[in-house]
C-alpha cells in the first residue's frame, strides 16, 4: 500500500503540514492528478489510499502538534476541498486516509472520529477501506487519548489503525514508546468492546474490508503487467526555471525546520546540492540579520555559483529578505526553490523544483552546472512559476 497520493487542495500557502504534498490550489487540477496517480498505482499489485479526508488543505497548524478547525465557508469547502476525493473513488482507490481537522458545519469531532464524516463516503458509494491519520498525533493524543482514539475511530466507521511514528512526542518519547502507544490503543478498543460503546459488528465489518483488501491485492500480483519508468527523467520534466553552467554551487541552505510530517530541512537535499562545493545552514527564524550576512558573505567568497536554497519564498518574509540582501552582494546568485512555485517575483534566478528531496536536488544541481545540457542562465523575469 502507498500512503498516497495526497488529495488536500493546498489553498493556504502557510500551510506547515501539506504544502508541496499537495498537487495544487486548484481543485481541478488536484482532482485530475489525483485520478491519475490512483490509476498508475493500482495498474501494479499496490493499493493506493489518497488524504486527508475531507480536506486539510486550508489549515495553517499542523496536526501533529494541535487540532485544525477550518472554518471556510461550507458550500466552498464541499465545492473545492471534496472534489478531489471524489474523484478518487470514481478512479477505484482502495483506501482513503482521515484527517485530524475539525470542520464545525459537521460537528465538534476531528473527522477521524465523527461518523458523520466518514459516513459521507459511505454514501458517494466507496466501499473500500478508510485508514485513520496517526493516533499518536497531538490533535488525537493530547484530546482523547490513543487508546479512545483508537475505539472511537472503529467505531466511526475506519477500518484500520494507524500509530504513525513514536517520536511525534518529542523529548518525552520514551525508549519503549512505540509498544506503549500500540497497547494504549489496543487497551482502548478492548475496554470499547467491553462497554458496549464499540459494537462486534462495527470489528467484523472493518475485519472484511480488509480481507477484501488484501484479496484484491493478491489477484492484482498475479495479473498486473510489469511497468517500467524513470523517476528521475519525470523529476527533470517537472523541474522548471533558471539553468547555468557552473563548475561549482555554493549552497545557503534557507529553508525553514522540519516539521514531523513535512522534513523540510533534511541535511541530504542541501549535500545533493552543494555535493563538495561550499555548503551552509542558516535558521532565518532563529539567527540575527548579522548571522545570515556573514553566511552569505562566505558564500559569495566560495569557489562557485551561490546557490539560496529556499521552501517558502511566498510565505516567509525572512527568507525573501534573504533572496534580496544576497542578490545586492551577488547579482549572478540563483535560487532554489523547494516549496511551493514563488508567485511574487524575487530579485534573481529561480529554479523551481517543487519537492524536498534528493532526486530533486540532484536535477537543480544538473541544471545549474550542465549536466542536463542546460547553458545560460535565465533572467529572472523568465524563471516565474510554472503553469
Amino acid at each position: 500500500m502507498v500512503l498516497g497520493p495526497v488529495a488536500d487542495v493546498n489553498t493556504d500557502p502557510r500551510n506547515p503540514v501539506i504544502g508541496v504534498r499537495s498537487f495544487g490550489s486548484d481543485e481541478e487540477l488536484v482532482a485530475r492528478h489525483v485520478q491519475a496517480a490512483v490509476d498508475g498505482l493500482q495498474s501494479n499489485a499496490v493499493a493506493a489510499c489518497v488524504k486527508h479526508f475531507p480536506g486539510h488543505g486550508d489549515t495553517h497548524l499542523d496536526s501533529h502538534h494541535a487540532l485544525p478547525e477550518i472554518s471556510l465557508d461550507i458550500d466552498e469547502y464541499e465545492r473545492v476541498h471534496l472534489e478531489p476525493f471524489r474523484a478518487a473513488i470514481a478512479a477505484g482507490v482502495d483506501a482513503i486516509m482521515t484527517a485530524h481537522i475539525v470542520v464545525p458545519a459537521w460537528g465538534e469531532e476531528p473527522a477521524t472520529l465523527n461518523p458523520r464524516v466518514l459516513g459521507m463516503l459511505r454514501d458517494w458509494g466507496f466501499d473500500g477501506v478508510i485508514i485513520s491519520d496517526a493516533l499518536d498525533m497531538a490533535a488525537i493524543r493530547e484530546t482523547v487519548g490513543i487508546g479512545q482514539g483508537a475505539a472511537r475511530a472503529l467505531a466511526a466507521g475506519v477500518d484500520l489503525l494507524c500509530i504513525g511514528n513514536p517520536t511525534n512526542r518529542g523529548e518525552a518519547t520514551l525508549p519503549d514508546q512505540d509498544r506503549r502507544d500500540f497497547l494504549a490503543a489496543r487497551d482502548g478498543i478492548l475496554a470499547a468492546v467491553s462497554d458496549g460503546s464499540l459494537p462486534r459488528e462495527r470489528l467484523a465489518a472493518a475485519a472484511q474490508r480488509v480481507a477484501r483488501l488484501a484479496e484484491t491485492l493478491r489477484t492484482r500480483a498475479t495479473t498486473a503487467p510489469p511497468v517500467g519508468y524513470d523517476g528521475s527523467e519525470i523529476v527533470r520534466r517537472a523541474i522548471t526555471g533558471a539553468t547555468a553552467d557552473a563548475e561549482a554551487l555554493a549552497v545557503v541552505d534557507a529553508r525553514r525546520r522540519s516539521t514531523l510530517a513535512v522534513d523540510s530541512a533534511s541535511a541530504y537535499v542541501a549535500q545533493t546540492l552543494a555535493a563538495d562545493g561550499h555548503r551552509v545552514r542558516v535558521d532565518v527564524a532563529r539567527s540575527s540579520i548579522d548571522e545570515q550576512d556573514s553566511a552569505l558573505e562566505r558564500a559569495v567568497l566560495a569557489e562557485g555559483l551561490t546557490v539560496i536554497l529556499l521552501d517558502r519564498p511566498d510565505a516567509d518574509d525572512a527568507q525573501r529578505s534573504l533572496v534580496e540582501r544576497a542578490a545586492l552582494r551577488d547579482p549572478e546568485a540563483v535560487v532554489v526553490n523547494v516549496g511551493l512555485a514563488a508567485r511574487r517575483p524575487l530579485p534573481l534566478p529561480v529554479v523551481e523544483v517543487g519537492s524536498a528531496s534528493r532526486i530533486g536536488a540532484q536535477a537543480a544541481r544538473d541544471r545549474l552546472t550542465g549536466g542536463a545540457s542546460h547553458r545560460a542562465v535565465r533572467s529572472p523575469a523568465s524563471a516565474g512559476p510554472p503553469d
